[in-house]
């Protein structure tokens, strides 16, 4: 059974991500509206053209990765489709694990299996 207090608690929590939601669709809003103003309706990695209904398609990327650095001057920005989008993302997610992420001396994702680890005693017995 719910106690008044945990009923407030939740409440209170709603309203907060409420607010925080509200914020960031505001905040998000101002500066794609702004840069769709300001540069073509073209993304700036694939070259697709975007007009209608699916200019919706086309995002705005922060060069910088940081969504609160905004210039009016759109210098942090450009935009591209929603797939070089994601691309870049995974692309700068990567170079993270590259430049933090990785043991010493380790150049490429570890593996987590190795099906061929013990191949070279598999072949001397067949023989």
């Amino acid at each position: 059974m719910k106690t008044t207090k945990n009923r407030l608690d939740q409440e209170n929590m709603d309203r907060i991500v409420a607010d925080a939601r509200r914020s960031r669709h505001q905040r998000e809003q101002g500066y794609r509206d702004l840069a769709l103003k300001l540069f073509p309706w073209v993304c700036g990695r694939c070259g697709r053209e975007f007009e209608g209904k699916r200019l919706r398609e086309l995002t705005v990327h922060h060069k910088d990765h940081n969504h609160d650095n905004n210039p009016p001057d759109g210098s942090n920005w450009e935009l591209l489709c929603i797939y070089c989008h994601d691309n870049e993302h995974s692309r700068h997610l990567d170079q993270e694990w590259y430049d933090s992420g990785a043991p010493e001396g380790v150049q490429q994702p570890t593996a987590i299996d190795s099906p061929f680890a013990n191949l070279k005693d598999l072949m001397k017995n067949k023989k």
